[in-house]
């Protein structure tokens, strides 16, 4: 009898021992990155190990009508339990480690125990011995049978957790890999043919000696020479974690990216991995990669993952990406929830970090409620997976290890520059004063009275609704950005900003805190509403960017609202009694160093808020993965939703979306168009027919007043139409 694993359209039928050996033979390569072939190449054999049995196989050939069996048509049968059982049988309690990743292929990542999660949890699971019995009674080939234990060890003091979480995005990938290959082999001739590090340094250096050469000779733009030159010789030591403290405005961006691409080069590292905060950001910066690299870059973010189960939902899942390209540009939300995730799609990419150059930009930008499983894994990987760390910022948390209020910390940092204090007094151009004593709030009448005489000015809100409601004030060709205007739309904007402020065009702009990381923009005068230090200095990086001012100004003010709950909250309490404080300057580093300190300390236990590491500690391999990825969210998604809108370009996507479900490219196209709501309004919206929903998880703009060509998505315009809206 001829086993099948998948059947085509077109009555193509994939045999089930050939996708199995496929998949692990490509969960081997990937796992052999961490010196865990044998591993890999297991899960791969065993995953569906339950398509041996009369029940999917009857049930496969039914739902294609290969047999007229309307029984098992309705069936859904259970085939990746019995491999974890098979595994378990020859090796004992070691077999759970494969237990973990073949259980869970499809479902994802599950907990051990069944307290939260019933029978889903893998300890109930694995009681279903009849699959494994009903496996076993098919003729399954002796070389898929019978293996023995795997010889080759893991990293050695590798945390047990992780490692099976990497062997678990192995397996899903390489089954992945293989089943596209066999439906769509066309597209898996368009995975791959990427440029070498050797060429990717090559075109950096090419650009690099062009802009160079159209440079002024300016005071900063010889220290950014300085720091760029820095960070290459520094490149050719040994993989690590490295800190990169420059001051905002000395070139960041580019210094780093060349560390990378030379590190790369040094060391044979597969790929560079960009981390930025925002997605707000994001595409600032990988449109300015693609303009040096190409099609070798993409970018990558989580606003349209897909949650449900059904079977259009998991092709909508699967078309993210899995990371194979050269340089990846994410946001640090995607990067460490897929770190601590338990879903395929999210866990898919993970193997591909290993022996990595990952960059964190604006590290001080992590959240403390997350900061202690977030430093263990970025030790984890540094330590045990090859990956090279760089931490850019210009305001350098204090990362050292604090037992006193367990503080775990990062050990054995490495600093790029030799002197981050003297750079940045030589990179100081800017002078931070408080518009009025910060126990005093200054209203948004008085704020843009203020605002109006400046030609040039940019005034940053800590909230959205606070944008609008200032921009609202301000002469008609104020600009306003916001989050609530998709990425394409802001990139736009920006690049509207930066031309005239290059020409000496008066622009004034309101915006939230998205322009603070990232966004190259240079203006002589900043109204920053009340914050912390960090993001008062990131502020002050916009004002008299190029140095060509003898002093700009940055004012700090207290907005007639409180910034957000939570940390954003707490940051700015720290922040104005620092910067209430008798000092010279409140951007200082040493007054940087007590704020983080500060900061960390008031967090406390906290620092892991949500007790994550102590689900993924367990000496008999007992692990809670669900509960763990459940609670690990920078982002709380219970709180945020997702819609398409129809800016420019946006509109033809939607009418493509219409027509067919997105594969991975027009996913890609999709995340310039994205705008997130809190659930609440999302869902009040979706009710009244003002969003729809298109395909799993994927909603849409339902008519044209929803968004505004100034100030992007405008909920309170929801019940007003358009005369085409009206026309069936």
């Amino acid at each position: 009898m001829e086993y099948i694993a998948h059947i085509a359209e077109d009555d193509r039928t994939h045999t089930l021992e050939e996708h199995l050996t496929r998949s692990a033979k490509l969960a081997s390569e990937f796992a052999s990155e961490f010196a865990s072939r044998e591993w890999g190449y297991l899960c791969g054999l065993w995953h569906d190990f339950g398509k041996y049995s009369e029940s999917f196989q009857t049930m496969i050939k039914a739902a294609h009508g290969m047999i007229d069996d309307s029984i098992h048509l309705a069936y859904k049968v259970n085939h990746s339990t019995a491999g974890a059982l098979w595994a378990i049988e020859n090796f004992g309690p070691l077999g759970r480690i494969f237990s973990y990743p073949i259980a869970g292929h499809h479902a994802g990542l599950a907990d051990w125990q069944a307290d939260e999660t019933g029978n889903a949890a893998l300890s109930v699971r694995l009681k279903e011995n009849k699959l494994l019995e009903i496996a076993k009674k098919e003729k399954i080939p002796a070389e898929i049978l019978e293996r023995p234990m795997p010889k080759d060890k893991p990293p050695q003091g590798a945390d047990p957790a992780f490692w099976i979480r990497m062997l678990f995005s192995c397996l899903v990938d390489a089954d992945f890999l293989d089943t596209e290959s066999f439906f769509e082999p066309d597209k898996t001739t368009l995975r791959g043919n990427y440029p070498t590090p050797e060429d990717l340094l090559q075109h950096f250096t090419d650009f690099m000696e062009k802009k160079t050469a159209e440079a002024k000779s300016t005071h900063v733009n010889r220290l950014r020479a300085n720091i760029l030159d820095r960070c290459i010789a520094k490149a050719k030591d040994k993989s690590g974690i490295y800190t990169l403290s420059v001051p905002t405005g000395g070139g960041k961006t580019l210094s780093s990216m060349a560390f990378a691409l030379h590190h790369s080069v040094a060391h044979k590292k597969r790929r560079i991995i960009y981390v930025i905060p925002y997605i707000s950001i994001i595409e600032q910066t990988a449109d300015q990669f693609r303009k040096i690299f190409g099609d070798a870059v993409i970018e990558h973010h989580a606003n349209l993952e897909v949650e449900d189960e059904d079977e259009m939902a998991t092709k909508i899942r699967l078309a993210c990406e899995n990371w194979d390209a050269p340089i990846i540009v994410t946001t640090a939300v995607q990067f460490f929830e897929s770190l601590f995730a338990s879903r395929t799609s999210r866990c898919r990419k993970l193997h591909n970090i290993v022996n990595a150059v990952v960059i964190l930009d604006e590290v001080q930008l992590l959240p403390p409620e997350f900061l202690n499983p977030i430093l263990h894994v970025l030790q984890e990987l540094s330590k045990h997976y090859g990956v090279t760390l760089l931490l850019t910022t210009a305001t350098q948390p204090a990362f050292t290890p604090q037992p006193t209020f367990n503080f775990k910390g990062l050990k054995d940092t490495r600093e790029i520059m030799l002197s981050p204090e003297q750079l940045h007094n030589d990179l100081k151009r800017v002078r931070v004063e408080l518009l009025k004593p910060l126990n005093e709030v200054v209203q948004w009448e008085e704020l843009n009275e203020r605002l109006k005489q400046h030609p040039s000015v940019l005034c940053v809100v800590n909230r959205r609704e606070d944008c609008r409601k200032l921009w609202e004030l301000m002469p008609e060709d104020t600009f306003h950005l916001s989050a609530l205007m998709c990425g394409a739309h802001r990139s736009t904007v920006i690049a509207e900003i930066k031309k005239r402020l290059l020409n000496k065009m008066p622009t004034r702009v309101i915006s939230t805190q998205l322009v603070e990381a990232g966004v190259d923009l240079d203006f002589p005068v900043i109204y920053r509403a009340l914050c912390g230090l960090d993001s008062v200095a990131q502020a002050a990086g916009r004002c008299n960017r190029e140095g060509l001012l003898k002093e700009g100004h940055v004012f700090v003010f207290r907005p007639p609202t409180e910034p957000p709950i939570g940390h954003l909250r707490q940051a700015a309490s720290i922040g104005k009694r620092l910067m209430e404080s008798e000092t010279a300057d409140v951007v200082s580093l040493e007054q940087f160093t007590k704020y983080f300190q500060e900061l960390y300390w008031l967090q406390g236990e906290r620092l892991d808020q949500h007790g994550i590491l102590d689900y993924l500690k367990d000496g008999e391999l007992r692990f809670s993965y669900r509960t763990a990825a459940k609670k690990f969210k920078m982002i709380d998604d219970t709180k945020q939703m997702s819609v398409v809108v129809a800016y420019t370009e946006g509109a033809a996507l939607i009418d493509e979306l219409s027509k067919r479900p997105p594969d991975r490219n027009l996913m890609r196209k999709l995340q310039r168009f994205i705008v997130n709501l809190p659930r609440y309004l999302h869902e009040k919206l979706v009710t009244e027919g003002s969003i729809r929903l298109i395909h799993p998880g994927i909603y849409v703009q339902g008519h044209s007043a929803l968004y505004d060509e100034k100030t992007g998505f405008c909920a309170d315009r929801s019940m007003v139409y358009q005369p085409d809206d009206l026309i069936a």
